[in-house]
């Protein structure tokens, strides 16, 4: 049956995240990766509105497979790899670490899983045991450590994209209810696991959780702007199902995460009005004078005897002013 164009754009704009158009258009890996990743973090399906001209005509009328030769090298592609890699490796670290050999075999498995995904989207494909093989071979080497993840994301797409050919055929005649049942098989493989955390290891997620985001937010916090949206996008889902009036059972120790990163804010804001001198109760108009005195008092060019200690100070004072002032705005809104 031939495929419509205002069809897959009406499933792009109301399943897109979800893969409903690649669905449609026969391209299963697609609509995985996109069921996994909803749409690509959301980038991808956005980006896609500009393509499924093309992919309906592929759809029609597919091409013919190049006997011989590689695809070009797609520096798009290999980002997705090493993005979609990274992702599949934290989701394994969130949900399997408790796993007897976790770094040998769970971890480099699922970082191989995710490179491999996206090597097979579209027309192109790639060697499934040569990408697992880079993976376990790179894993001893970062035995133990969570930065694992990225050396063996690094490896396995340097690999995938060696390995890179074109597929043998393009789109598939197998029966809808088939397609669905592999997919949600896969789907059940990647979430499971997440699940099961979430909900029956609550407590230890929450505290790997919380301790992961402190130090995230500790290394942002000389950039306050990108920490206080950083703290918001975190903080939305909690928003959301207190919203929708989901408290108790293993709700509460996600609290905990929200309470943290509440203490964690005020930790902040109290360092801010030590670093500038003031009180709490200080008006903005004392707030920016002390900034201007400080900024003066402290500007490397008026202390070239202590240029380092003047660098650290005049660096602190502007991460000060723009914390208190990016505050006092999120106030007013």
């Amino acid at each position: 049956m031939a495929k419509r164009l205002l069809v897959a754009v009406a499933l792009w704009a109301l399943g897109g995240p979800v893969g409903l158009h690649h669905l449609y258009l026969g391209r299963d890996n697609h609509a995985l990766l996109w069921m996994l990743t909803l749409g690509g973090f959301g980038i991808g399906w956005l980006w896609e509105l500009w393509l499924l001209p093309g992919w309906v005509d592929q759809a029609n009328h597919p091409l013919e497979v190049p006997s011989d030769g590689q695809p070009p090298w797609s520096f798009v592609r290999f980002l997705g790899q090493a993005f979609v890699g990274v992702y599949f490796g934290l989701a394994a670290l969130l949900g399997l670490s408790t796993l007897p050999g976790f770094y040998f075999l769970a971890l480099p498995l699922a970082v191989g899983l995710g490179v491999h995904l996206v090597s097979v989207v579209g027309d192109q494909a790639s060697d499934l045991q040569a990408t697992l093989k880079a993976a376990f071979l790179t894993a001893p080497v970062f035995y133990g450590r969570p930065v694992a993840i990225l050396p063996i994301t690094l490896t396995t797409s340097v690999t995938a994209q060696h390995h890179r050919r074109f597929k043998a055929s393009r789109g598939t005649s197998e029966k809808l209810s088939g397609r669905l049942y592999r997919l949600g098989l896969a789907y059940l493989a990647f979430t499971t696991p997440l699940a099961y955390c979430a909900l029956y290891n609550t407590a230890a997620t929450a505290t790997y959780i919380a301790g992961t985001v402190g130090a995230a937010l500790d290394w942002l916090s000389v950039f306050p702007s990108l920490s206080c949206l950083l703290e918001s996008a975190l903080l939305l889902p909690y928003n959301a199902w207190k919203l929708l009036g989901f408290g108790g059972g293993s709700f509460q120790e996600w609290e905990k995460v929200f309470a943290f990163m509440q203490s964690f804010q005020s930790e902040r804001q109290q360092m801010a009005y030590k670093v500038l001198g003031i009180h709490e109760d200080a008006t903005p108009e004392e707030i920016s004078k002390s900034y201007r005195e400080l900024v003066k008092l402290w500007h490397p060019d008026h202390n070239p005897h202590r240029a380092a200690e003047a660098e650290r100070r005049f660096i602190e004072v502007q991460a000060a002013y723009e914390l208190l002032t990016q505050m006092r705005k999120s106030k007013t809104v």
